[in-house]
């Protein structure tokens, strides 16, 4: 067994490229740094922040030569709770500055561009503005064997006919920020066919709830 290095990916640089990988494949990764800033150590929990070697850099804002490469030995999708609240909007945010609110029940009016010959884009801004707010240190780890685990537009959280209607309700929502990948940076690059299997939960790493 050779020196293990997890690496944090984020599930939002993630969403537009990256190939797909599995456990057993050899990878290798780009680090932006080996120290978690401060931020996302207070959103992950100082706990599961303390687990993580380095950080991938799918978009590098400066040359680096750090690199993280060998076999994948595990993976965990990491997933945090989110607060949902609404505010009713206002001129200036996300509608024209210049309008005027509607009456109650009334929608805003499109806003948009008139492109000539009958053609207009625009959209109808929504009555009600969402915020999100993640609880810090809310995270469950769940063992999964790809990353990413599929692309693709997901149900949103509130419904767009809600966002018109009466006040909605503050909820709690569970959302998937990242994955934790754990890399044998000594295994020689395997041949073999990928096991599929589902990987086994790493003793003593996480301590934290696992799904």
């Amino acid at each position: 067994m050779g020196l293990v290095t997890r690496v944090w990916l984020s599930a939002t640089e993630w969403a537009c490229c990256g190939d797909p990988f599995v456990v057993g494949d050899t990878v290798e990764f780009l680090i932006g740094s080996r120290n978690v800033p401060p931020l996302l150590a207070r959103q992950l929990g100082s706990e599961c922040a303390a687990t993580i070697d380095a950080l991938e850099e799918r978009h590098p804002q400066r040359p680096t030569d750090d690199i993280v490469r060998g076999r994948v030995r595990e993976v965990h999708t990491v997933s945090q709770q989110h607060v949902l609240r609404f505010t009713l909007r206002r001129p200036g945010h996300g509608a024209p500055a210049g309008a005027q609110m509607p009456a109650e029940g009334e929608p805003w009016p499109l806003a948009g561009r008139d492109l000539g010959n009958g053609l207009f884009v625009g959209s109808r801004p929504t009555r009600w503005m969402v915020t999100s707010e993640a609880l810090p240190g809310a995270v469950t780890l769940t063992p999964c064997v790809r990353v990413p685990e599929g692309r693709g537009d997901s149900a949103p959280a509130v419904g767009s006919d809600e966002l018109d209607g009466s006040e909605p309700a503050e909820r709690t929502v569970v959302a998937q920020i990242g994955w934790l990948v754990d890399v044998d940076e000594q295994t020689p690059p395997i041949t073999a066919p990928v096991s599929t299997a589902a990987p086994q939960a790493r003793d003593g790493r996480s301590g934290l709830r696992r799904a």
